[in-house]
Parts: C-alpha cells; sequence; structure tokens
C-alpha cells in the first residue's frame, strides 16, 4: 500500500506538506524529527488527511496533481 499524505505544521497552520509513503508513521516520525530538510524548521507536523493507493504509479500521479495549482486549490476545498 501506498500512501499520499498531507502534512500540516502546528507552529505554522498556514503550512502544508504533501508527499508519498509506504509507511506513514515512520515517514512521520521522520518529519518531526528535522530529518526531512523541507519541513525540518516547521515541525511539529501532524497528519491532516492520507489516501491508500494499491499502485505506486497512481500515488505518485495524485501526488503530482496535489503540488499543481489546481491539486492545491482541489486539497484546500475537499481535503
Amino acid at each position: 500500500m501506498q500512501y499520499v499524505y498531507i502534512l500540516r505544521s502546528q507552529s505554522e497552520p498556514g503550512r502544508h506538506y504533501v508527499g508519498t509513503t509506504h509507511d506513514l508513521g515512520a515517514r512521520l516520525a521522520r518529519h518531526n524529527s528535522g530529518l526531512v530538510s523541507h519541513t525540518a524548521k516547521y515541525g511539529p507536523w501532524q497528519i491532516q488527511t492520507y489516501l491508500g493507493f494499491d499502485d505506486r504509479e497512481r500515488a505518485l500521479a495524485f501526488e503530482k496533481y496535489l503540488k499543481s495549482a489546481s491539486g492545491r486549490a482541489f486539497s484546500r476545498k475537499r481535503l
């Protein structure tokens, strides 16, 4: 199972991060421990939304969509 997740910063609630992983708990721990350079200075993070995919390619395509302008608008409105 591959997960697409959206994290929200607890220190700056307006900050979000979108990513994919096969182990959601371990990935959140890496974000919160400062091991991910893109999220280190805005931690701690909490999971806002996650979706599971059986197909890794579909998960990566959805992650790419969420990082686009229309995907960000979709996630703000629907997720």
